[in-house]
């Protein structure tokens, strides 16, 4: 069955779901794109806002009009032009109000019409008084003039204008978001004079590229002012393509000792940064700062104070730990999709949309000139009929007295036409006196200059172009201000690292069997000692400082690291490390290792291959950890070992048989990861059944000498009979005495002891 095909079941009509489904969505979404969420180029207003426009124009609120309640206003246009939501249409009423919004407000409003810190808290619009603001003529001015097409408003009662006639490219000054089906939009707002020197030299010069455009314009011009911060190229070709970012950046002043924010990016509130501050204050990611307050008020729209905790506290390094981390420094999209002049959704760059609306701007120019000039040729041709009826004055009367129907013998008479003759029988008593017939002949000839003036406009290209250039210069004269945002460079913002950050204090981690991992402040605690969970038991600890990671191995030789001071502290019996770690199916974690990131530690499996390596190496922001010991079967690796000095420490190894061999540590590589080298010989076929492995491992500095427990016994071994054991690596080693060879554990002590 083809997709369109239709068949008939006891008279009902079905349709597949695909032939129903997709040109129902094809038109909700051509509907969504043309008539709801994208600007047309013309007039640079979706519908919702020039349905508001000419609705509030229709109900007198010119700027020089009193305010009316704004649900005055929605009423209307929701009853007469726009059926819609009415808080839809609020907010987008609301919006063309606000200040920080749109860079020329089209609404002047009155009452709480939301602020920057919190833009969407504004009054309901039952207490809040709306007009049109001086700026919003640029649409109106012309509209009767015939320039608009005029359609059906939605049930057919009304007319309202297609397109509204707009004297300044508002696409571009104001800009536009929105979202579509499929496609979105976001022209940033721009300076107005620098837009009209670009169009006025575009008219003057139609073949201009990007770059001799880019010359009267700096870049966006957003209504909060702040910094935009992208280098000049890169805002050249963003232009070009019509997509790509802006960066911003929030403007300061250092005030005694305090840090003030004067002026924020596009669309971003104080109260979100002040949330982003007080976060990293309450992580205890912020320590120089002591408080931030929100002094904004009607006489400083945007006053942000960031107190630090110090005069000692480094202000150019935290202000740009605060640009890279909150929104003070923020990104702007720039994607200029409009309804271009041939009714299709099209993303232009800034070049083609400046050339798309100045021919616009002539259409509608012309357009104007033709309704102005027959209306003039409308009145030329009444003004000839009634300085024919005063120069026949006394035949005109007569006829007018002795006819019973006048107008037919007036227009044979005197060869006018129905409209001439209309105009003569309205002439009133009063209008016969002389003074009008010098009215008249008056009015005719200033009717004919500018008469003369239109058809030479009109037939001159240079005409039309220097007139264009009048019209934008005085509106720019009328409504232009000076730029509000700078284009400036900065260094790129850089976030102080959480080390910097972290306050520096001993800790010490410790590790259960289980997995559970707290940490203890101080080096003191004793962990063998703490409260442990039933069946849990102390398994290993590491002591270092809160700037160090806490770096777990587990069974399977893989290095997983966590920040030590947001770890759980001692005071509970901590949190599984599965809760923020993911190691690999069976494994469990070994030994945990803190340290300085040069300081080397010994990495070796039960299998007896090692090699050494940096902490740094083991470091991961990988929760599922990093590869690092190389482990091959059943082994296993064995806790790592701290290096006091890799030239002078022997290793000892000490198998599950007793067989001990010692070998100076410089003879193992070091290495970022692997398997490393073989330190003791085991018998491939014993280790493969577990019969035999390395079972104690220890690093013996220089001077030092080793007792060796098995059980309640223990042996020492001085450097004067160490040295039988001593050997080349990867060699069996000796066997240790009888009683000795189930060692079980390594002690490390002073040879003069």
């Amino acid at each position: 069955m083809s997709a369109n095909e239709v068949i008939s079941y006891e008279g009902i009509e079905q349709l597949s779901l695909d032939a129903f489904v997709r040109p129902s969505y094809l038109n909700y979404a051509m509907y969504v794109i043309k008539d709801r969420a994208l600007p047309f180029i013309g007039d640079g207003f979706k519908p919702v806002q020039r349905r508001i426009v000419y609705a509030m124009s229709e109900l007198g609120l010119r700027a020089t009009a009193k305010h009316k309640k704004s649900a005055r206003t929605v009423g209307d246009v929701l009853g007469k032009f726009h059926p819609h939501g009415d808080s839809a249409c609020y907010e987008a009423m609301v919006l063309m109000a606000q200040d920080f919004s749109y860079r020329y407000p089209l609404i002047d409003g009155q009452g709480n019409w939301g602020s920057n810190a919190s833009p969407k808290e504004f009054a309901a619009m039952r207490y809040t008084e709306a007009r049109l603001s001086a700026y919003a003529d640029v649409f109106l001015t012309e509209l009767s003039m015939g320039t608009a097409d005029w359609v059906p408003n939605f049930d057919g009662t009304l007319s309202e204008p297609r397109m509204l006639p707009a004297r300044l490219p508002n696409v571009i000054l104001n800009g536009a978001t929105g979202i579509a089906v499929g496609m979105a939009t976001d022209i940033p707002p721009h300076n107005l004079n620098e837009i009209v020197d670009a169009c006025v030299s575009l008219i003057d010069a139609p073949r201009s590229s990007i770059e001799d455009i880019c010359q009267y314009i700096q870049g966006p011009d957003f209504p909060t002012a702040a910094e935009i911060i992208t280098p000049r190229e890169e805002i050249i070709k963003n232009y070009r393509t019509g997509q790509g970012m802006i960066r911003m950046r929030a403007t300061y002043e250092i005030e005694n000792g305090d840090i003030i924010i004067t002026s924020l990016p596009y669309q971003v509130s104080s109260a979100r940064v002040i949330e982003q501050v007080a976060c990293q204050m309450r992580e205890k990611k912020l320590s120089m700062v002591s408080d931030i307050r929100d002094l904004s008020d009607q006489d400083d729209p945007t006053r942000l104070m960031i107190m630090p905790r110090s005069n000692r506290v480094d202000k150019e390094a935290l202000i740009s730990h605060l640009f890279a981390t909150t929104d003070l420094e923020k990104s702007h999209k720039i994607n200029m999709t409009v309804i271009g002049l041939n009714r299709k959704p099209q993303t232009l760059g800034l070049l083609e949309i400046l050339k798309q609306w100045l021919k616009y701007r002539r259409q509608t120019i012309v357009r104007r000139l033709e309704f102005r000039l027959n209306k003039i040729n409308e009145r030329l041709h009444i003004l000839a009929g009634l300085l024919v009826a005063y120069l026949n004055l006394d035949e005109v009367i007569r006829i007018i007295r002795e006819s019973d129907e006048p107008k037919p013998v007036l227009m044979k008479k005197f060869d006018l036409t129905d409209t001439q003759t209309e105009a003569i029988l309205q002439i009133r008593l009063r209008q016969l006196a002389k003074l009008e017939e010098i009215k008249i002949k008056n009015e005719k000839h200033e009717l004919e200059k500018e008469k003369e003036w239109i058809e030479k406009t009109l037939e001159s290209n240079q005409r039309l172009k220097t007139l264009m250039k009048k019209e934008l210069r005085e509106d720019a004269q009328k409504y232009g201000d000076d730029r509000k945002t700078l284009i400036v460079e900065r260094k790129e913002a850089q976030a102080i690292r959480e080390v910097e950050l972290t306050p520096v204090e001993p800790v010490t981690v410790v590790l259960s069997s289980g997995g559970w991992v707290r940490a203890a402040k101080g080096h003191e605690i004793d962990p063998t000692n703490l409260n442990y969970k039933a069946g849990d038991e102390f398994l290993s600890a590491a002591r270092g400082k809160t700037i160090y990671p806490a770096i777990f191995i587990d069974t399977r030789g893989r290095s997983y690291s966590l920040p030590s001071h947001n770890l759980p502290t001692a005071r509970g019996q901590g949190e599984p490390l599965t809760g923020k770690l993911t190691p690999s199916n069976g494994a469990r974690f070994l030994a945990v290792l803190m340290g300085p990131p040069d300081r080397r530690v010994l990495l070796a499996s039960d299998a007896g291959y090692g090699f050494v390596t940096e902490i740094s190496n083991l470091v991961t922001k990988n929760t599922k950890g990093k590869a690092m010991l190389s482990v091959g079967g059943d082994s296993e690796p064995l806790p790592p070992i701290y290096v006091n000095d890799y030239e002078t420490d022997y290793l000892v190894a000490i198998t599950t048989e007793g067989h001990m061999l010692v070998i100076p540590l410089k003879v193992l590589p070091e290495l970022p990861k692997g398997k490393g080298n073989k330190i003791i010989q085991i018998p491939p076929a014993r280790l493969r059944k577990r019969e035999e492995y390395v079972k104690l491992m220890a690093l013996i500095p220089e001077g030092a000498a080793i007792k060796i427990h098995a059980g309640r016994q223990s042996v020492r071994f001085t450097a004067g009979n160490i040295s039988a054991f001593v050997g080349e690596r990867g060699r069996r080693g000796k066997k240790l005495p009888r009683g000795f060879r189930k060692a079980d554990r390594i002690e490390i002590i002073d040879e003069f002891d």
